[in-house]
């Protein structure tokens, strides 16, 4: 357990009947990138909400750094999950300022995230104003501001054109020198192999495949071969 920093076992989640989350096992190391791949509507955002309290597990069990999770270790997490919680009409210094406030943080951390997300050059522009690049590396100075051990990020580079993907990309990547451990989910194989140490393929609510990136193999075929199986499982349990 000494090199874990999170873990999950068997994690359900329904929604009345229907079940999004139907078992998903992870095990992510520290100072890591740990890429959470599936299609669209796989359970992954679900998932990761599961792990920032946003939403209870049905059943199972999520352990953070070997301890059974409990909401005090958000002090620990940060998370970008859908759109940066971002405020239009206000600077990108004056939005890190809202949030680190309302959360009781030392300002003093206010110029540092912004340097680390180099956005401490954005002056007076107001948010409103921000690419998506802006705004999601804006949002990511936000999940930062506490120091966590473990980001998690869904979908980070969605609607991104191509450089600001490529500047996000590097800015992961740079995480886990920081001992900053990085989740992040993606539908896109490409970058979860360009940035990923470990992966997880998630389809159907079932987590289908976890190991490491292998530059060798096929991550294509091994995704498809994952989902076809996981469906495959879905027909049988109707």
């Amino acid at each position: 357990m000494g090199n874990i920093l999170l873990e999950t076992k068997h994690l359900k989640k329904q929604f009345g009947r229907s079940r999004v989350v139907t078992d998903v096992s992870l095990t992510v190391q520290k100072n890591s990138i740990y890429g959470l791949l599936g299609p669209n509507g796989a359970g992954k955002s679900t998932t990761l909400k599961m792990l920032t309290g946003i939403l209870k597990p049905t059943s199972g069990e999520i352990f953070f750094d070997g301890h059974p999770w409990k909401r005090s270790f958000l002090q620990d997490i940060g998370s970008l999950i859908e759109y940066p919680p971002l405020y239009d009409n206000l600077t990108a210094y004056e939005n890190v300022k809202v949030h680190a406030t309302l959360r009781g943080l030392a300002h003093d951390r206010i110029e540092k995230v912004l340097k680390t997300v180099d956005m401490h050059h954005a002056g007076k522009k107001r948010a409103g104003q921000f690419s998506m690049g802006m705004k999601q590396r804006l949002g990511i100075a936000i999940a930062l501001l506490n120091h966590p051990k473990l980001l998690i990020l869904d979908e980070p580079t969605n609607g991104l054109d191509p450089i600001g993907i490529q500047e996000l990309r590097e800015l992961i990547k740079s995480f886990p020198q920081e001992g900053i451990t990085v989740i992040l989910s993606s539908h896109i194989l490409s970058e979860v192999e360009q940035i990923a140490d470990h992966i997880g393929i998630i389809s159907g609510g079932r987590l289908g495949y976890q190991g490491e990136i292998d530059k060798e193999d096929d991550l294509e075929r091994l995704f498809m071969e994952v989902v076809k199986s996981n469906r495959e499982k879905d027909g049988g349990d109707q």
